[in-house]
């Protein structure tokens, strides 16, 4: 694990491999380590890196006021710092907020976009009964004490998670902090990218969980209609964290995206 500076916060991430950049942006209540069998699967021929967001695992805490833009812009010191971009950037959930977010701000840094069971923003992507069904779930989680928060969202799997993950969902569930969260979840539940997406120029790959019931196919179709150019790929048997439900479906998806557009031609 390696840490670069950010608007006066250590971020930290984590690189492997070598070839065309492929940075991996983790969803709320994670860290960089949700992403492993794609740093194991994909270093072959990507520089693969995954950071943890500021709030998450070895990060800096966020202040309370950071918005949307900070994070965006927090990823952006880090794929300048390692002479990335262009790169193929991917977001999983609240991950592909702020990489949606990155393209609004740097698109220069993006050379595709990888949309993974995401939103355009909580309130950007779906019915307001239902934020503000989100937002009491995420108050009342987040007032219970601290040894009894649970951050795990209903809904993330299609069934039960895989047994070989438990251990490290565990282990990313007793890093999550609270007040980090709870900005996080706030902005997200604010956010609104809408506007946000037929402006996008970049092939963009969408993949999402054929069973998901946190970001339903509906969100992917909302997507697909409004971004020019894109493409959708749903991963079966599979809710909203299809990259460790189902990583071999989810790489040879990002794979043979990522070989079918430049900069990865190789």
């Amino acid at each position: 694990m390696e840490v670069v500076r950010a608007n006066e916060l250590e971020i930290a991430y984590e690189r492997v491999g070598e070839g065309p950049p492929l940075v991996f942006v983790h969803g709320a209540a994670e860290d960089g380590r949700i992403w492993q069998p794609q740093l194991a699967a994909l270093a072959d021929e990507f520089t693969v890196v995954a950071w943890d967001e500021p709030g998450a695992g070895r990060s800096s805490d966020v202040p309370a006021d950071f918005r949307l833009e900070d994070y965006a812009n927090c990823l952006a010191v880090l794929i300048e710092a390692l002479a990335l971009g262009p790169a193929h950037v991917a977001g999983l959930s609240w991950g592909g907020t702020v990489v949606q977010e990155l393209y609004r701000h740097h698109p220069g840094l993006v050379a595709t976009l990888i949309l993974i069971d995401t939103y355009a923003g909580w309130k950007g992507s779906l019915p307001e009964e239902e934020v503000a069904a989100r937002v009491v779930g995420a108050r009342q989680m987040l007032a219970a004490p601290a040894e009894e928060l649970d951050p795990t969202l209903p809904g993330l799997f299609a069934g039960d998670p895989p047994a070989e993950f438990v251990p490290l969902l565990e282990e990313i569930a007793t890093a999550v902090r609270p007040e980090s969260l709870r900005t996080q979840l706030f902005v997200m539940a604010d956010a609104d990218q809408r506007d946000l997406l037929p402006s996008i120029a970049v092939p963009t790959l969408l993949i999402w969980g054929e069973l998901d019931a946190r970001s339903p196919l509906s969100v992917a179709r909302q997507f697909e209609q409004a971004i020019p150019d894109t493409k959708l790929v749903l991963i079966p048997r599979s809710g909203h964290v299809s990259n460790l439900e189902q990583p071999e479906l989810f790489n040879k998806a990002v794979r043979e995206f990522c070989r079918a557009h430049s900069p990865c031609e190789t």
